[in-house]
Formats: structure tokens, C-alpha cells, sequence
């Protein structure tokens, strides 16, 4: 089952938000992220707030865009009373589960939620995944006609019997075909790939990277499987049944991805990220990693407003029963200090490319910074000289750089 939500305070039943949200508000971009918790089956390594038909209970798929589209109302109303100021939303991605699951009217139903309540920004990016297996040329058309822009394949793997240890559906034959679809519609085209399954062979790898490039997409994700605890390719590792995933291995993977990716140019951007030029890259993930706002809609989805973090309860049922009485669906919130924004600032940052501007850091973090480089730098020296005959010239300019960074 899904890992369970985060402890943290209470959150108040109308949802309203610190003063402390606002501030800055004007300067940071504004996204909506709409979950979809639904899935025809339950993938073994899953660990994500998805749902079977029969694990429903108390809620129906039926209603779902119902409900998403009244907490939007509801995040309008919250926003304002909470005098957050109102911003055109500049990324609006649907998540899951398997969104495609829905019928498309249901996925534009909620996008036009988005537009009815907030202003959409020009040129705005707005994503669906999907499973190859959940779409055909008439169900991309229709979102393509109702404002999507982009969707996300998940691909992972081009090899059967990867597939299988991983209990993904869909016959890899057909992801060329639902990427040729999507071009026709006009939508832009991420693939998703999972590395380093039980069994997988570097070959292997080879192969899905190699078919995933031979798409052509805009954008391809390629992240390690995380066997997370609690799933059921957790229970198979503990058990013996499939054998235990290869750190040193996953490492080869990733340094393949990198070279096939960059060879076929792509440009990485953020760990786990490729894209054929700067226009594609992901804009709502880099939201994530940038610190900016967005409202996450749908049961388990978080949420960030200037420094407050909540996230909703997680079954479909008791969102549905928190939706219906009009309160927040929110099970739990936090108000994150000045040091914690930072320290997240930090951590998030250095997942990218761009990295942080040095001159943005606190001045002992600059310090800090400045004597982890300057470690390097020795470090560095040291090995030259004992691996080469550096000239004087050399020998003084490398002292000089070392000198300065020290301090000394």
C-alpha cells in the first residue's frame, strides 16, 4: 500500500493560510498539480497513493472530476481570503496513478476547473502522463484540442522481461505508435524510464535507451528503482524470489543514459533529466525544484504556498467525503522557517544544472563553499604533481588558486 502521509500540525477545516504565505507571492510562479489516484493494476514496485477498482470503496472513478474541479473553487476561495494575490498559472500537470485512465472528457473537464478559476499565462505548460497501453490517436487529439501541451509516456523499459519483473502492462511495440500519435495532435513528448531492475543487464538498458532515442522525444526522465518498503518487489526481494537491485551496476546505467543521451543531443538538466533544448524542459517539475507555489488537488496531493507545505487525506473516500462537506481535504500542514526554506533551497538547487548563484548564499555558506573547493583543489594538486612534471610556472599558479580560496 501507499507510505503513509507526513506528522506534522493539523490543518484548520476552511483551509485558511498564514499571513506569512503572501509575502513575496509576486515574485514566485504559480502552478496546479491535479492527482488522478487510479490504476488498472498495482505495479510491484509502486509506492504511490494509487488505487485499484477494488480498493475504491466508498468512492467512484466516475465522480472524480467532480470533485478535483471543486477543489479548485475551493483553492480559489482559500487564496483570496488568505489575501494571497491572485497569478496566472503558469504549469498545470496531471499526475497519478494513470490520469489516462479517465475519459478524456473528464481530464478537459478539469483543466477547464483550472482556467474557470485561476487565469492560465500565456504560453503556459500543461502535462499529462499517461501509460501506453491507456490511449489511442482520438483520446491524445481531444487534449490536444482542449489545451494540453504535453505528455509523458511511461515507457520504462523496451524489454519484455523487464517489464515484467516490474508488472507494467503494456507491449513495448506500441510506445512508437502512441509517440507518433501525440506528434500528430501536436503535443510535446516525454518518456519515463526506470533503470537498474532485478535482472536487468546493462544491455538491456542499452536497448530501452536506444529505442527511447530512436522516438525522438522531447524530454526523457530516467530514474533507479527505489525498492521502497512495504511493496510487493520488497516482499519478493526479502523473500528471495527476485534478487536484490545493484548499486554499482544502476551507477553504470545512469553514466550510459548520460552518454547515449548527450551523444543524441540532449541536455541534462536536473538528475534525472534530459531534454532536447532549454523550451523543453520539464517547467513544472523545475517549479518543485526552483521553491515556487502550486496546489496540488486530489486525494494524498501536497500542496506549497510560500513556505507552508500541506497535503491532503489520501483515500478516495474520505477526499470525496472532506470535498462534499466543503472543507480543506487537508490532513496536515507545516510552516517551514527561514533556515529550513533555505536548507531546502540548497538541496533542491544543486539536483540542477544552473546550481546556485554563490552570490545568493549566506555569507558563512559562501565560506563553506569556497574551503569545499579549495579541499578539492589540494586534493587535485596533489595528485598532478605526483603524476606529473609540472613546470614552476605551473606549480606556482596552482599554489596561488589554493592560497586564495584558503584564505591563507
Amino acid at each position: 500500500m501507499p507510505s503513509a502521509l507526513p506528522l506534522a500540525d493539523p490543518a484548520p477545516s476552511d483551509g485558511l493560510l498564514p499571513e506569512t504565505a503572501a509575502v513575496g507571492a509576486h515574485e514566485r510562479n504559480f502552478g496546479v498539480y491535479l492527482h488522478v489516484p487510479f490504476c488498472r493494476v498495482r505495479c510491484g514496485y509502486c509506492d504511490f497513493n494509487t488505487y485499484t477498482a477494488t480498493e475504491l470503496r466508498g468512492a467512484k472513478q466516475s465522480d472524480y472530476a467532480d470533485e478535483a474541479v471543486a477543489e479548485l473553487r475551493f483553492g480559489k476561495s482559500v487564496l483570496a481570503s488568505s489575501t494571497v494575490p491572485d497569478r496566472p498559472v503558469s504549469t498545470v500537470f496531471f499526475g497519478g496513478g494513470t490520469p489516462t485512465l479517465l475519459p478524456a472528457d473528464d481530464l478537459v473537464r478539469m483543466l477547464r476547473g483550472v482556467t474557470d478559476n485561476f487565469d492560465l499565462a500565456p504560453g503556459a505548460e500543461v502535462t499529462t502522463e499517461a501509460n501506453p497501453d491507456s490511449v489511442d490517436a482520438t483520446y491524445l487529439r481531444t487534449l490536444a484540442e482542449a489545451g494540453f501541451t504535453r505528455v509523458s509516456f511511461g515507457m520504462q523499459s523496451a524489454v519484455p522481461s523487464v517489464l515484467a519483473t516490474l508488472e507494467r502492462t503494456h507491449d513495448p511495440a506500441r510506445v512508437p505508435l502512441v509517440v507518433q500519435w501525440a506528434r500528430e495532435a501536436g503535443l510535446g513528448v516525454s518518456l519515463d524510464l526506470i533503470y537498474g531492475t532485478p535482472g536487468e543487464t546493462l544491455a538491456d538498458w542499452r536497448v530501452s535507451l536506444e529505442t527511447a532515442i530512436a522516438c525522438a522525444p522531447d524530454h526523457v526522465s530516467a530514474y533507479s528503482l527505489i525498492v521502497e518498503p512495504g511493496t510487493k518487489l520488497a516482499r519478493q526481494i526479502r523473500s528471495g524470489v527476485v534478487g536484490t537491485p545493484d548499486e554499482d551496476l544502476q551507477a553504470d546505467m545512469y553514466e550510459l543514459a548520460d552518454d547515449l543521451l548527450t551523444e543524441a543531443g540532449y541536455g541534462w538538466y536536473e538528475v534525472s533529466n534530459w531534454a532536447t533544448d532549454d523550451t523543453h524542459r520539464s517547467r513544472h517539475n523545475l517549479s518543485y525544484w526552483t521553491g515556487e507555489d502550486w496546489w496540488g488537488v486530489g486525494p494524498g496531493s501536497h500542496s506549497h504556498v510560500g513556505g507552508v507545505r500541506w497535503w491532503n487525506v489520501k483515500h478516495p473516500a474520505a477526499y470525496a467525503q472532506r470535498i462534499a462537506a466543503g472543507e480543506s481535504p487537508a490532513a496536515g500542514r507545516e510552516t517551514l522557517d527561514d533556515e529550513t526554506r533555505e536548507l531546502e533551497r540548497i538541496l533542491l538547487l544543486t539536483r540542477t544544472r544552473d546550481g546556485i548563484p554563490i552570490r545568493t548564499l549566506a555569507p558563512e555558506a559562501r565560506t563553506a563553499v569556497a574551503g569545499l573547493i579549495a579541499e578539492e583543489l589540494v586534493d587535485a594538486r596533489q595528485a598532478l604533481l605526483g603524476r606529473l612534471e609540472l613546470t614552476r610556472r605551473g606549480r606556482l599558479l596552482a599554489d596561488a588558486v589554493v592560497r586564495r580560496l584558503v584564505g591563507d
